[in-house]
């Protein structure tokens, strides 16, 4: 009873409403309900399984320990038994199938109608963004990190973004978890999804493939804002004469000091 109270006690609302979501941070993009409820049924469905397995475990070594030194009597085949547990994997398989498709499906779904893009280049070591609205009568400003300043990327909240993933080098992967999204960026592809920022605030991200000796420093920053921050910092953007676009190697600014160029656009 002391030892309840004292954990109940020492559990914030914070830290109670993360044991809700199973770990998952807070959600922050309209993708939030469509992982979260995927993540926590499957959770559930865990739950359910290893609790059946656990306790078919322990009634049989109740039920049939060894009580003498009498051979147990050999039984060669159990036919409704044999189908129980070839047909049971199946079931459960085929549930968790069918509702990962379905939810995969609203997860990545693309509108093709966005209200903005950003072109993303992972590159070693550090982020590239693209910005493609029109500014000042200019198509496109860029922004990019270096090892010892991570990037910053931009976006408004409550309105859509399509991003295109690209790189010159090596496979990346950009995740922001707060997003609940992840998807790889890969040399010689471009990888697209969309999603719409819900919520204000600063938030990580980092990249989430091994991608070589300073794979750790390939972190940086969302900072969801209204609509007019958003503009004034693209027109910020602009007038650094950071217009156009950074496509990432020699055309980006990557690591100064660690034996890379630090290039324009």
């Amino acid at each position: 009873m002391v030892f309840g109270t004292l954990l109940l006690t020492g559990c914030s609302s914070e830290t109670t409403e993360q044991w809700k979501r199973l770990g998952l941070p807070e959600g922050a993009s309209d993708r939030t309900e469509a992982v979260r409820s995927l993540w926590i049924g499957a959770w559930i469905a865990a739950l359910i399984t290893g609790v059946l397995v656990w306790a078919l475990i322990l009634y049989v070594v109740v039920r049939y320990r060894k009580r003498n030194d009498d051979a147990p009597r050999q039984v060669r085949y159990n036919l409704p038994l044999e189908v129980l547990y070839t047909l049971a994997p199946f079931a459960i398989i085929g549930v968790l199938f069918y509702y990962t498709v379905e939810h995969g499906d609203k997860i990545t779904a693309m509108s093709n109608s966005s209200q903005h893009t950003v072109n993303v280049v992972g590159q070693q070591w550090q982020w590239t963004f693209n910005y493609k609205d029109t500014v000042d009568g200019q198509q496109g400003v860029w922004e990019t990190g270096t090892m010892d300043k991570p990037a910053t990327l931009w976006l408004p909240v409550n309105e859509s973004v399509e991003f295109t993933l690209t790189s010159p080098d090596v496979i990346h992967s950009f995740w922001v978890p707060s997003f609940y999204f992840k998807l790889d960026v890969i040399p010689g592809r471009t990888n697209k999804f969309e999603l719409t920022p819900t919520k204000t605030g600063i938030f990580a991200g980092k990249c989430a493939e091994l991608c070589g000796l300073y794979h750790s420093r390939m972190v940086f920053t969302v900072n969801v804002v209204n609509r007019d921050e958003y503009d004034a910092h693209l027109r910020e953007l602009a007038a650094k004469g950071q217009t156009g676009a950074a496509t990432g190697g020699s055309d980006a600014t990557t690591i100064p000091g660690h034996g890379e160029q630090e290039g324009g656009k």
